[in-house]
């Protein structure tokens, strides 16, 4: 199989998808769609085996991303969490931004459902660079495909990257700490580490945009932590809930919980002096600021929120 050719991230930070100069040729309006969806399979396969793709620095494919994995999260987005978007016009429509939410689910679904609702619902469909842990990217075929949909290691000079070539950044700063809390503690925000994130985007004078997600707490809920299990398979957490280990492969199955994903109005650092991400309190104050915020927009939408479920 012949690789990818390697291309340098978009200075305007729009990874959109690149069509070969040669790709075939815009099917007949009369064609039946099962017949426009097997040539554009077929067209899709040939491209991977002839390397005709692209990929940037950081491994993004967003051919991939575009037409395969976004569109498989699409039904658990649309159809089981049904998820509901607020304050997107938030997100700029270009240059870089960065994205800071809670973090919760025992899986961390709520970065990938965000992930859909800037491709699908913002207007420019901008694509999300998610900052991960070390885990992610250890696990097989989920650290390739991590990389493949762009996201890459949560470091700052990674981030400090992207941001300043264009592109949006997403960032949880909780954590494991956050998707592997108790249910007795859903929707109560763990520490948010050492505000990092706060540094990257003082260094890049991008905007911070907070993003509170309801709904994800509730499709895991954790009743207990087995820790011996735990480190047996080197995890963080091995989650108890109500239906996992207990039902087996359905109890990994999620609940369908009502989603609300609200993105805040943008905390703007342009106007902070060159160095300012040298200033320790600066960054404590920030990361406070983000970290309130956060935290009550979650109050508001769970005081707004009428069911769980529905």
């Amino acid at each position: 199989m012949s690789e990818a050719r390697v291309i340098p991230i978009d200075g305007d930070g729009e990874a959109r998808r690149r069509r070969q100069e040669d790709a075939d040729p815009a099917p007949s309006p009369r064609q039946p769609e099962w017949e426009r969806k097997l040539a554009g399979a077929l067209s899709f396969v040939r491209r991977r085996i002839e390397g005709e793709y692209e990929v940037d620095d950081f491994g993004f494919d967003g051919e991939l991303t575009h037409d395969v994995l976004v569109p498989m999260l699409r039904p658990l987005y649309e159809k089981w969490f049904r998820v509901d978007v607020h304050g997107i016009e938030n997100v700029p429509s270009e240059g870089g931004a960065l994205i800071v939410a809670n973090h919760s689910g025992t899986i961390a679904l709520d970065a990938l459902m965000t992930q859909v609702a800037l491709a699908d619902h913002h207007p420019a469909h901008r694509d999300l660079r998610m900052l991960g842990a070390d885990l992610v990217f250890s696990l097989p075929l989920v650290g390739q495909l991590a990389r493949r949909a762009g996201h890459t290691l949560a470091c700052n000079p990674d981030a400090e990257r992207l941001m300043e070539s264009g592109e949006i950044v997403g960032v949880w700063p909780e954590g494991f700490k956050g998707i592997g809390k108790p249910y007795s503690e859903r929707y109560k925000l763990q520490r948010f580490g050492r505000g990092g994130f706060v540094s990257a985007a003082l260094r890049t004078k991008v905007p911070i945009i907070p993003v509170s997600i309801v709904g994800a707490e509730e499709i895991y809920p954790i009743l207990g932590d087995a820790k011996l299990l735990a480190r047996l398979f080197s995890l963080p957490y091995f989650p108890l809930t109500p239906t996992f280990p207990w039902l087996g492969p359905l109890g990994v199955v999620p609940l369908p919980s009502k989603w609300h994903i609200e993105f805040g109005d943008p905390i703007l650092t342009d106007g902070y002096p060159d160095g300012a991400a040298d200033d320790p309190m600066l960054m404590f104050n920030l990361t406070d600021q983000v970290r309130e915020t956060i935290q009550h927009s979650l109050y508001k939408l769970l005081m707004q929120r009428r069911s769980v479920f529905f």
